[in-house]
């Protein structure tokens, strides 16, 4: 139970309910003892003859036999129709006992749902919430598949193989346990006798549904490939059909397809044992009670076990078979259970590189300079950048030029806290930058990427991603600022037009646009360009460049650098080579020293 302890933690603010569930569940065992309680003093008025008043129990704890005298007087006191009498009066404290028996279980289930819910929201609340604080590395190393299927799959797995038991956790060991208090009660002989076999049982159960863990724990990865499958194949489509891969993805699919199909009949047919099961087992200890304590009272060696006893011990014993029905399909629900929340432990509890550090100073404003000073960075033990010492002043554009894998968007990714330096210090006005406080550090940066990141929205909403209460002037203001207006009004609904998923509605250059709008909206004084024009069509490039120009006037810019001759004009370029800063210069001084750099130009020109 150990390796359920979040869950534990956050059932522990459910104190009150749990205890209110615990009563409510008692109060249904007892009427239900009291409704089965019945049943062999009825079959006795039924089939015996009344003889009179029987002695006086002499143990007033004797309940069974503290009833039958109570019964036997009443009978007395009604005369001829005193058997009459008494069989209604049983009647009626059956049908009392049962109204209130599943009263108080309704009552238990109206306590304990929201209690399962709040557990499912709060698993899901801190995964998304775990997601969004990892940093960016962590989701090269992953499959999206597989993250989406944590999210729901495995979610969906916990809620109704760990959470949706809690119930019968909770309710059906309190049930066997008032049960075997009463049969002890009843007749400590056989009860030692059952003691001895239920024991058997559970062994039996547990060993069958050890395997259960580990075939659900390889269903969820195989859950997971089949929903990377599925992205990969809506994503590239338009490639697919071109390279007539249809029957190679088909295949691929349906192969995966096959496994989880085989997978979850084999989690199945063992999951569904449990029940049958767990019945014929207590058929084959009811059968051994008949039988063995049919033998003490026909050798008189019962003791105080009057045949009334007996039976209600037989009946009493029957409502013990299904909360064991219920608890092994829930023990092995758990164990199926098991391996989804421990996939989705591994995100929960995986660690969090980036110290948000909410604690921190606040960046009020940014008013000298970005400087790099000895900075090293290492990712899973590979050194990606080394011995990065870099200022960059207030107002200038950097940019920054090398080959692919030369750590150039590594080293921008530094300056937002994407990652965090292994060694050095990166420092804004001097001070270390993860000594402030990281949103308040962000506030200060925009981003535009070479691919542009929208979400299936509004315009508006896209714009004003993080700003939610701007207002539509500034909107309009900082649509018109990236050349983005123009197109935005001839659309159905204009800032309200939907741009469908990842902006598919829009071509290249108007997506761009709308994230250079989100830019200057947000009014940044730091810019971080990963080329934004690279991939677009000339008059598309044209309208974009003179967006970006815009937005960078009087602004800090760091630009990442593909098409070279768009950084000619920047204060400073940076080229880096084998993550190390290998030259350093405008573009005049750089193109004389015949360095990697003019190397870069002339491949460039040469296409």
């Amino acid at each position: 139970m150990k390796k359920y302890q979040r869950i534990f933690e956050y059932l522990s603010a459910f104190k009150l309910q749990i205890g209110f569930y615990v009563v409510f569940t008692l109060c249904s065992i007892a009427f239900s003892l009291v409704s089965f309680g019945g049943l062999p003093f009825f079959m006795k008025l039924i089939f015996n003859e009344p003889t009179g008043l029987p002695p006086a129990p002499s143990n007033p704890y004797d309940i069974l036999s503290v009833i039958n005298y109570k019964l036997a007087v009443y009978i007395q006191e009604q005369g001829s129709e005193g058997p009459v009498k008494a069989l209604a009066l049983i009647c009626g404290i059956i049908i009392v006992a049962v109204f209130f028996r599943n009263f108080f279980l309704y009552l238990s289930f109206y306590v304990m749902a929201p209690i399962k819910n709040s557990v499912v929201m709060h698993l899901r609340k801190d995964m998304y919430s775990k997601l969004l604080q990892m940093p960016i590395g962590y989701f090269t190393e992953q499959r999206k598949g597989d993250i989406m299927s944590r999210m729901t799959h495995d979610l969906n797995e916990i809620e109704t193989s760990t959470v949706g038991t809690l119930e019968g956790i909770i309710k059906d060991p309190i049930n066997i346990l008032v049960l075997l208090l009463v049969l002890v009660y009843i007749s400590p002989q056989l009860s030692l006798f059952l003691l001895v076999l239920l024991p058997i049982t559970g062994i039996i159960i547990g060993r069958i549904s050890r395997s259960l863990k580990k075939q659900s724990g390889t269903l969820a990865e195989k859950s997971g490939q089949a929903l990377s499958i599925i992205d990969e194949t809506l994503g590239g489509l338009r490639v697919i059909k071109a390279f007539n891969a249809e029957n190679m993805l088909k295949s691929k699919f349906l192969n995966l397809n096959h496994d989880l199909y085989v997978l979850r009949n084999k989690i199945q047919f063992r999951r569904d044992l449990a029940s049958p099961m767990s019945e014929f087992l207590g058929v084959l200890v009811l059968c051994a009670i008949l039988w063995f304590g049919g033998k003490l009272v026909l050798d008189g060696m019962a003791g105080n076990l009057t045949p009334e006893g007996f039976t209600l011990y037989i009946v009493l014993f029957t409502q013990i078979i299904n909360p064991s029905k219920t608890l092994s399909t829930s023990f092995y629900n758990m164990q199926k259970g098991a391996a989804a929340y421990s996939r989705v432990e591994e995100i929960l509890k995986a660690p969090i590189q980036v110290d948000a550090n909410e604690q921190g100073m606040l960046m009020e404003s940014f008013e000298h300079s970005i400087e790099f000073k000895n900075v090293q960075f290492k990712y899973q033990d590979k050194l990606i950048l080394k011995d990065i010492n870099l200022k960059i002043e207030k107002g200038k554009t950097i940019a920054l030029v090398g080959s692919s894998g030369a750590g150039k968007s590594t080293l921008a990714d530094l300056v937002p806290r994407f990652h965090d330096v292994t060694s050095g210090e990166i420092l804004i006005d001097g001070k270390d930058i993860r000594s402030y406080n990281l949103n308040s550090v962000r506030k200060h940066i925009s981003i535009v990427t070479q691919e542009p990141i929208l979400f299936n929205d509004s315009i508006e909403a896209n714009i004003c991603l993080g700003m939610e209460s701007a207002k539509t002037e500034s909107i309009q203001h900082a649509a018109r600022v990236a050349n983005a207006w123009h197109f935005i009004e001839k659309k159905e609904g204009g800032l309200s037009f939907s741009i469908g998923d990842r902006g598919t509605k829009l071509s290249g250059g108007e997506r761009q646009r709308l994230t250079i709008a989100r830019a200057i909206l947000k009014n940044p004084p730091i810019l971080i360009l990963d080329e934004a024009t690279s991939s677009l069509d000339t008059e598309s490039e044209r309208l974009v460049q003179d967006a970006i120009n815009h937005m960078m006037q009087n602004r800090t810019s760091i630009v990442i650098a593909h098409r070279l001759s768009t950084v000619r004009h920047a204060d400073e370029i940076v080229v880096l080579d084998k993550g190390s800063i290998a030259e350093r210069g405008t573009h005049d001084e750089l193109m004389q020293t015949n360095g990697i750099y003019r190397k870069l130009v002339d491949m460039q020109e040469v296409k």
